[in-house]
């Protein structure tokens, strides 16, 4: 086994997210879809609660930010701290694998926002050229 990140063996098993069966393509689902990266990168400025997060990832409805949430926590990368008072209050926060995955998405994040006066003018080339708006 070459040890590279995508050929971690385990119980027999060689993860490969271009396989249609490893189970890293769903993790990688939730962390590259469109409420999954934000959810990450905002928790990555530190502890929010539900409605802070909300707020943050500007425009998730409270039924996808959930399910975003759920989904994280289930992969391990998300921590919920429910504590007992009244009113209810649930905080969120990254594990440490979390905080692993958010930096890398971060780095991405920063590409893609630092290139974006090339990616508008690549766009309006194209549009020009396809006659598209």
């Amino acid at each position: 086994m070459s040890g590279s990140i995508r050929e971690r063996a385990v119980e027999g098993f060689d993860f490969d997210v271009f396989a249609r069966a490893c189970p890293s393509r769903g993790t990688l689902e939730h962390v590259t879809g469109r409420w999954g990266g934000l959810a990450l990168g905002a928790l990555y400025e530190g502890s929010l609660r539900f409605n802070e997060l909300r707020r943050r990832v500007d425009g998730v409805s409270e039924k996808m930010l959930s399910q975003t949430l759920q989904a994280l926590e289930r992969d391990g990368l998300v921590r919920r701290d429910a504590q007992p008072v009244n009113p209810p209050r649930v905080d969120y926060e990254l594990t440490d694998l979390g905080r692993k995955v958010a930096e890398r998405l971060l780095a991405l994040i920063d590409c893609v926002e630092g290139a974006m006066d090339e990616v508008l003018a690549a766009r309006a080339r194209y549009d020009e050229t396809r006659g598209s708006r």
